[in-house]
C-alpha cells in the first residue's frame, strides 16, 4: 500500500486517508489560448511506468492539497512537498537521482 506524508501537518498515512488529485505541475490553458492547448491541458496526461509527480489532499486530515513524487511501479514515494510549488524542488530531484541514477529528469 502507499503511505504518504502530508507536508502540511506531518501526518504519515495510507493512501485511504488522501484523495489523489492527478498530475502535478501541468501549465494550465484557458481563454484565449490555441484549441490545441486547451484541449491538451484537459485531456493530455502522462501515464509514465516509474517516477511521477502527483496532486494529492489530505482528505481525512488538514484538508490541504500537497505535491509528491513518487514511482509508479514500485510504489516508492520520494518526497512530498508544498502545491504552491510550480516545479519539483532541487532536493528532491537530487533524491530521485540517488535513487534511480538513469532517470532523465523532470519534463
Amino acid at each position: 500500500m502507499l503511505t504518504l506524508t502530508c507536508p502540511c501537518c506531518g501526518v504519515t498515512a495510507e493512501e485511504t486517508e488522501f484523495a489523489p488529485g492527478g498530475e502535478a505541475h501541468l501549465k494550465r490553458f484557458g481563454p484565449g489560448s490555441s484549441d490545441d492547448d486547451f484541449e491538451g491541458y484537459l485531456f493530455a496526461r502522462k501515464n509514465p511506468k516509474g517516477v511521477h509527480f502527483e496532486r494529492w489532499r489530505h482528505a481525512y486530515g488538514c484538508g490541504k492539497w500537497f505535491l509528491a513524487a513518487r514511482d509508479t511501479n514500485t510504489l516508492e514515494v520520494f518526497a512530498t512537498y508544498k502545491a504552491q510549488t510550480s516545479e519539483p524542488p532541487a532536493d528532491v530531484i537530487a533524491k530521485i537521482k540517488a535513487k534511480r541514477p538513469d532517470w532523465e529528469g523532470y519534463k
